[in-house]
């Protein structure tokens, strides 16, 4: 992997992009301010994996879908009091991602230079004030720069409008540069817009479409058989179940406002924010809920215990921190996002979820734990084989979302250009699937049947869980046996109406 050092110098600046207020694949530039970067002042343009444009199998010289870059009425503003000193050309470099070595010149005066210097000139390889590239081995077609100049004293350039047809797969940089310091006030104004062949969905998103599609197939189909036991056995119903049914029903949702949101982004090119909005918070919801509700029954509510008692508020307070938490990372992540890029500058957003997730599981384990012990104490054997299930799942999703963890920070620390944008959105996808995936186990385990209540909380079953208690505490051995046999003891003495003892009486005598 190259180093840093050794690369085009100002793309470090791809991961603090999202300052950019932009929607869609339209690339909106609302006097946007060039930045002084080494020799050069810039602007980031944008960031997208884009596909090749595509042919008719059965012609090939007829496309089904281009892909381009187009610019449209891209304006460039200078102050008044610059108007009144000639300029240098304004320079749009377009770029992929595999060719950053080729912008810039030799090192000089201990930086990787952008702007041709006069020393540079002189040895021929650049003309001073301008942009320094070397076209590419593979197409030398490539990078992509042309600009425009300011007429005179005019306040305003505005650059021909136009396309580049892409025709290679692969993720691309725009940046507007220019050399001139007299220009350090400049401004740029307009839009591109950025295309694939299947439309404006940027190619790090545009699988999450069909992901999402069928990800709202499987949540029908969850629902229809959840549903139709809920509809079947609707009185053998309990507290828990009613929890599952919200969640399936939150899930629903979110799979099909994520697929709107895409499938509208992918026509249109403007990302719709209220269904990316509504889509994001249904996501956070339902998140949120399931965390609770597994808590909730990892402590046995509704199962061996009525009320979480004194930790209802911990819970609630639990949830709100999180949720809150979650939201604002989503919608850091989601709403208004559009370059394809990893996102390195949002990790602080992270850490906060990360550490509450991580105290959720802490957590709901001890609480196991303690729910395990004490049905076994009690010898509630159909739910201790219930629960014994529930753990082994919950286990199982726990180790395998440490080991995607580690992934993905492998995968993020090794992709720094975001070169493996194709597979990126695997990510995503697979947080989906697992929490699915653990979904689904527990819609098995508490399935509304005829004999759901047999799992359910009963005062008949004499359970006696403390209301506030997350910690095993053992009962003496000798306490329930005692009461059984004083119960026992003080019923043998009862006759029927014929003068006999009663049975218990009876089976000692035979003995």
């Amino acid at each position: 992997m190259l180093k840093l050092r050794d690369s085009f110098f100002f793309l470090p600046i791809l991961c603090f992009c999202f300052v950019f207020i932009v929607d869609g694949s339209v690339h909106e530039y609302n006097g946007e301010k060039f930045v002084g970067k080494g020799n050069a002042f810039v602007v980031h343009g944008g960031s997208e994996g884009i596909y090749s444009s595509f042919a008719d199998p059965y012609n090939v010289t007829a496309t089904i879908g281009d892909s381009y870059i187009r610019f449209e009425k891209v304006t460039f503003r200078r102050p008044k009091e610059a108007a009144n000193f000639s300029s240098k050309a304004i320079q749009a470099v377009v770029f992929g991602v595999e060719d950053r070595d080729s912008i810039g010149g030799s090192a000089y005066g201990g930086q990787r230079a952008v702007c041709c210097t006069a020393d540079l000139a002189k040895l021929g390889v650049c003309l001073e004030g301008e942009v320094i590239y070397r076209p590419s081995t593979e197409n030398p077609n490539w990078p992509k720069v042309f600009g425009i100049s300011f007429n005179g004293d005019d306040e305003v350039a505005t650059l021909r409008s136009r396309s580049i047809k892409i025709t290679k797969t692969g993720m691309y940089n725009l940046y507007f540069i220019h050399c001139d310091v007299n220009l350090k006030d400049l401004t740029v104004e307009g839009k591109t817009i950025w295309k694939n062949p299947n439309g404006y969905l940027p190619g790090r998103m545009a699988p999450l479409m069909n992901f999402y599609g069928f990800m709202s197939l499987a949540f029908v189909i969850l629902g229809i058989f959840w549903f139709s036991q809920y509809a079947r056995f609707w009185r053998e119903i309990f507290p828990l179940q009613n929890c599952i049914t919200l969640v399936i029903t939150l899930g629903m949702l979110e799979m099909a406002l994520w697929y709107f949101d895409y499938a509208e982004f992918n026509e249109s090119g403007i990302r719709p924010v209220g269904i990316t909005m509504w889509a994001v918070s249904f996501g956070t919801i339902k998140r949120t809920v399931s965390w609770i509700i597994i808590l909730m029954v990892s402590m046995g509510y509704g199962v061996v215990r009525p009320t979480l008692g004194g930790l209802t508020s911990k819970v609630i307070m639990l949830g709100a921190t999180f949720f809150l938490a979650s939201e604002v990372l989503e919608v850091v992540e989601n709403v208004g996002a559009v370059s394809d890029l990893s996102g390195k500058a949002r990790l602080f957003l992270v850490l906060p979820v990360a550490i509450l997730d991580a105290f959720f599981i802490l957590w709901i384990f001890t609480s196991l734990s303690a729910t395990l012990n004490k049905l076994q104490a009690r010898r509630m054997t159909v739910k201790l084989d219930i629960y014994r299930k529930f753990t082994n799942a919950l286990a199982v999703a726990v180790i395998v979302s440490v080991g995607w963890i580690c992934y993905e920070l492998y995968f993020k620390l090794n992709d720094v250009y975001n070169e493996q944008w194709q597979s990126a959105w695997i990510i995503p996808a697979f947080w989906q699937v697992l929490s699915f995936s653990l979904l689904c186990v527990i819609c098995v385990l508490w399935a509304p049947s005829q004999n759901s209540m047999r799992y359910a909380y009963s005062d008949e079953a004499n359970e006696g869980f403390d209301k506030d208690d997350t910690t095993l505490t053992l009962i003496k051995p000798s306490s329930t046996p005692m009461k059984d046999f004083k119960s026992a003891a003080e019923a043998r003495p009862v006759q029927g109406h014929n003068g006999a003892w009663n049975g218990d009486l009876e089976e000692d005598k035979t003995v």
